[in-house]
């Protein structure tokens, strides 16, 4: 086991040449956090994999949910002396990150896994696909900075896979399709091939989809708890209750995470236009540039709708999406300046108290 066979790529290192000219991190070595716990992590270094808590300056540091580790980030840590425990000292700056808005009604950023290359945006091929979360998935999976690839689970119980692949095709622009059966194999070896050493892929979808056999199937070995689905519906249990990231046989890092029934997004309105490409296609041939595709004259989105170009649930879906951002964003906007005052609060209190 090396670094760089973890995912230490040349953004890291960069970021420890720095820590290292620092006294204070002499004894420190970077760790990947590979599981999350409610007050403590399981890091693994080239030393070896510890449970590590942060020290008291990061937590009085940190001033939001974002700025703690989280399952696929580099840390800094110091070994305990004689112990299989570790201090975390400092989190480097990530390179990519998949997030959400957390379950409830609180306005509060969530990170699902960091540092990915590939964001495995997993579906069955039965009565639970979905389109409109499909897209979801799509927005939040560009906005991370990670290649979305979309894997298509249990095509072993489909009878009309061509219907599905067309019926993603025609709202995923740009981004790679795998169908996949772990009982035949079929798109396994594809998926695989994915993960060469150094590579960190993220598996993310719904309940029951299949990602922690794809896990398995990836393994070579049942590393992943595994259960049936409802036969009344066709919705999976969750079997995987915490995300964890393991090592691949054969190279490469995966991030298997809980299923996800929604996903709220987070503040991603850059990456709307991603997600949508036809319809932002569509609309640089409205004759108004601030055409709202409802009712305007001679609107390309609405005559592709009529001439069945363009589904009307697929624009629907797209007013849903930019009204549900544009919320988050006023809300997030609040949110910033508020946790700003907090932040200048506290570090003038602490001067305060420094030199009083």
């Amino acid at each position: 086991m090396n670094l760089q066979t973890l995912g230490f790529t040349s953004h890291f290192e960069e970021q420890f040449t720095q820590f290292k000219n620092n006294e204070k991190y002499v004894n420190c070595v970077p760790a990947r956090v590979v599981i999350e716990h409610k007050h403590s992590y399981r890091v693994l270094s080239t030393q070896g994999e510890w449970l590590a808590t942060v020290a008291g300056h990061f937590a009085y540091e940190a001033y939001s949910r974002t700025d703690y580790p989280a399952v696929g980030d580099w840390v800094l840590v110091e070994k305990m002396a004689g112990e299989d425990r570790a201090v975390i000292h400092q989190l480097f700056t990530r390179k990519s990150s998949f997030s959400r808005k957390i379950a409830g009604t609180e306005i509060e950023e969530q990170i699902v896994a960091s540092n990915v290359d590939i964001v495995l945006l997993v579906m069955s091929l039965n009565e639970d696909f979905n389109l409109r979360r499909l897209e979801r998935y799509i927005i939040a999976a560009w906005d991370s900075g990670a290649k979305p690839v979309i894997v298509l689970t249990k095509a072993d119980m489909c009878l009309d896979i061509e219907y599905y692949l067309r019926e993603i095709e025609a709202i995923a622009m740009g981004v790679d399709i795998i169908v996949t059966s772990a009982l035949t194999g079929e798109g396994i070896e594809q998926v695989r091939s994915l993960f060469t050493s150094g590579v960190t892929g993220a598996l993310l979808g719904s309940s029951g989809v299949g990602k922690s056999t794809l896990t398995n199937a990836l393994y070579g070995q049942d590393k992943m708890n595994v259960a049936s689905i409802r036969d009344d519906d066709a919705k999976g249990r969750h079997t995987t209750t915490h995300r964890e990231l393991v090592i691949l046989p054969n190279g490469g890092c995966l991030i298997d995470t809980p299923g996800m029934r929604e996903l709220q997004l987070w503040n991603q309105s850059d990456s709307l236009a991603s997600g949508f490409q036809d319809i932002e296609s569509l609309s640089a041939h409205c004759r108004y540039r601030d055409c709202t595709h409802t009712n305007e004259p001679h609107c390309a989105v609405l005559h592709a709708i009529d001439n069945g170009a363009l589904e009307l649930s697929r624009l629907q879906s797209y007013f849903k999406l930019q009204k549900e951002l544009a919320f988050m964003e006023r809300k997030t906007n609040t949110q910033a300046r508020l946790a700003e005052q907090r932040k200048w609060k506290q570090i003038s209190k602490g001067l305060k108290k420094k030199y009083k």
